[in-house]
């Protein structure tokens, strides 16, 4: 089962990668057939992107996860797709950019879609789609027989809006062409930030699971909550590292003339807020460690790192 997931999840995006691979071919050839399609490629670098997502990523995998039964393809891709973006746009006839700041964004993209997939593979056990999201299991139950085509929307077609969102920046960056400035900078040392931040967070987590995973199997008592390192200043530091980065990012559209920018990075902040409440919902159904988690929601602060609070007088912070 693990080599064929393996298998589907390497040639799942090959349609749209030997389709772009062709057209940076044949391009230039006004005499091609296809001349047509490739002007209209030419012209339209976002909306060609944004078709072969929905041709490839939504109906593609959308397929895929039919037939498996299981949605665990899309939460792996969610670390590959920005990689394959800033590439995308790099490459494409129309891109103008300084080649520093796309050789520093590129690079980050892979730190950070690195990181992003050794912490999936860790937490599910060096196995390829061994189990999809909870969150889509608890959403499959919700909906029943209409899951299958609600599926489309609720797990395919949103992704497309979170991730051509928060991957704006990197279009901007090969769209824009002016000379570093102090920004550039700023936005480096945010998003690296964002990256240590939430590894050190991931890390602090995966720690604490083996180690309950290890005393429930020894038939000891598991620790009700994780309450040290970062997760002693915050509910949920890894959250706050990733959006942490994403904001980076915006910085460097931002400072390329996209005002706009930051939508994508606060619609997927709001989406994480959602997702922080589901989270914090499910701890408290876990009976061992329904006191310890209250008591830990009254004391920390849900995402920025912040001081304890002995009290009850720690200002509410919203989950969503």
């Amino acid at each position: 089962m693990a080599f064929k997931n393996a298998l589907i999840a390497f040639m799942a995006p090959l349609p749209s990668i030997i389709f772009y691979n062709y057209f940076l071919n044949h391009h230039q050839n006004h005499d091609h057939i296809l001349s047509f399609l490739w002007n209209w490629c030419n012209q339209h670098p976002l909306i060609l992107a944004n078709t072969l997502f929905f041709l490839n990523i939504d109906v593609g995998f959308w397929l895929i996860s039919l037939l498996q039964s299981s949605n665990w393809m899309i939460d792996l891709y969610w670390t590959v797709i920005p990689v394959l973006l800033v590439h995308y746009f790099g490459r494409h006839p129309a891109a103008e950019y300084n080649l520093w700041r796309s050789m520093v964004v590129v690079v980050l993209t892979w730190v950070w879609a690195i990181r992003l997939t050794h912490n999936y593979f860790r937490r599910e056990k060096w196995q390829w789609g061994a189990r999809e999201d909870w969150r889509f299991t608890d959403m499959a139950k919700q909906h029943g027989q209409n899951w299958w085509w609600v599926s489309f929307f609720g797990v395919y077609l949103i992704q497309q809006v979170f991730l051509f969102g928060v991957c704006l920046p990197l279009y901007i960056v090969h769209s824009v062409n002016k000379p570093l400035n102090i920004w550039d900078f700023i936005a480096l040392v945010v998003c690296v930030c964002g990256i240590i931040y939430a590894y050190i967070a991931d890390t602090q987590l995966h720690a604490f699971v083996s180690n309950n995973e290890k005393l429930k199997e020894e038939g000891k008592a598991m620790v009700p909550n994780l309450d040290e390192g970062l997760w002693y200043y915050s509910r949920h530091p890894n959250y706050f590292g990733e959006q942490v980065w994403w904001w980076g990012l915006a910085i460097f559209g931002w400072n390329l003339g996209g005002s706009w920018v930051f939508v994508g990075a606060l619609i997927n902040t709001l989406c994480l807020a959602y997702v922080t409440t589901l989270v914090e919902k499910r701890m408290l159904k876990q009976e061992y460690r329904v006191d310890a988690y209250k008591m830990y929601q009254k004391t920390t602060s849900v995402w920025v790192p912040w001081h304890k609070s002995s009290t009850n007088l720690l200002p509410k912070e919203k989950d969503s």
